[in-house]
């Protein structure tokens, strides 16, 4: 099938190139992002891509691995190769029942080591076979400056990430409604008998407003680490910063500039109408083209070019045509650069005009 191509200039909205540098926040950590968590875009970083241990902030990718792979209300039998991991536990004992739910709100808001292994021994079979879905799911992410070798976050030489990939990892757990409902809960009461109340060690759920996640990490080698989320005026940012001796008032500062400098537009909504396009020998003379998804992303008020919208539409369609039938695409671009690709579809579906249809049809355009 052939194509033509019709480009069109839409001046939504007056913007210019990404300030990533925009002002200088004074942080202290080595290398940190901020990232806005529905787009991916990157609104603000340093160092964002240089490897560097992760500590607890690996808890991230040991829940997103068990919420697609475990049920929460599995029933997890504790293992005595569990018990007494070093650094922080919950406290797990051999023998004891506990739920997939309740191992993971002792993972994310305790920081519990014995969480992990015991997360990762059941969801994984072995902690070596979760590992392997870990770092499998960082690939697919594109999260590929990142290397898994446990599901805690405990030193070892080859267990790296970096900020950029954590705010990827992030972004995919928050995906899961259970993952965002267990990061921003300050507290938790769980079923068990003994050491039942976890209580978030996340400073942000209560210092900054807006926050709602995301996973605090602290080794000898790794420095503080910080995984800070908030959510303001339907914008919800991401930030990220490894060995950060100032952590928290670092991502504070991150999430300040985004909030103050960036709001959220409606480039497109999902069904808007488009254009026409002419139909050969159908019942009808037109098929009206909408958009596939909409496109909601974070733009600065004061940058000052454009936002270009190129639309490749099919030269030629052959009838019938379904109901939401992909019949081009439309390429926004932000400063030249791609920043999102939609399906153009049918907004009804065409039929085959008969016979008589089509002589009325010429006899009409004569």
């Amino acid at each position: 099938m052939q194509k033509l191509r019709y480009i069109v200039i839409i001046l939504i909205i007056v913007i210019s190139s990404s300030i990533v540098y925009g002002e200088n926040l004074n942080l202290s950590g080595e290398s940190y992002i901020l990232m806005d968590c529905k787009t991916g875009r990157v609104l603000y970083e340093k160092n964002a891509h240089e490897q560097k241990p992760m500590a607890s902030t690996t808890k991230i990718m040991t829940a997103l691995v068990a919420l697609e792979n475990g049920n929460l209300e599995e029933q997890v039998t504790i293992d005595k190769n569990w018990v007494g991991v070093e650094g922080s536990s919950i406290y797990l004992k051999e023998g004891e029942v506990i739920s997939l739910k309740d191992l993971l709100y002792g993972l994310l808001l305790r920081s519990g080591n014995d969480s992990a292994v015991a997360i990762a021994s059941h969801v994984g079979g072995t902690i070596e076979e979760f590992i392997e879905l870990m770092n499998k799911k960082a690939q697919e992410l594109g999260a590929l400056n990142t290397n898994f070798m446990n599901p805690h976050g405990l030193h070892h030489d080859l267990h790296y990430s970096t900020a950029y990939d954590l705010a990827l990892i992030t972004r995919a757990a928050f995906s899961y409604e259970d993952f965002s409902n267990i990061v921003k809960s300050k507290s938790y009461i769980s079923n068990r008998e003994t050491d039942n109340y976890f209580y978030n060690k996340n400073k942000t759920l209560w210092e900054y407003i807006g926050g709602d996640g995301v996973k605090t990490g602290y080794t000898t080698k790794s420095g503080r680490c910080l995984v800070s989320s908030a959510t303001r005026n339907g914008m919800h940012l991401i930030a990220v910063s490894l060995k950060a001796g100032d952590w928290f008032n670092d991502n504070y500062k991150l999430l300040e500039y985004g909030f103050n400098n960036y709001k959220t537009y409606l480039i497109y909504d999902k069904g808007q109408f488009i254009k026409n396009v002419k139909i050969v020998n159908g019942d009808k003379e037109y098929v009206s083209l909408i958009s596939g998804d909409s496109l909601i992303y974070p733009l600065s008020p004061e940058e000052r070019s454009k936002i270009n919208i190129g639309f490749e539409i099919f030269n030629s369609f052959e009838v019938p045509i379904e109901k939401g039938q992909i019949l081009g695409h439309m390429s926004t671009y932000l400063d030249g650069k791609l920043i999102e690709k939609t399906n153009l579809v049918a907004k009804s579906s065409i039929k085959k005009a008969n016979l008589i249809e089509r002589i009325l049809r010429r006899v009409k355009n004569k």
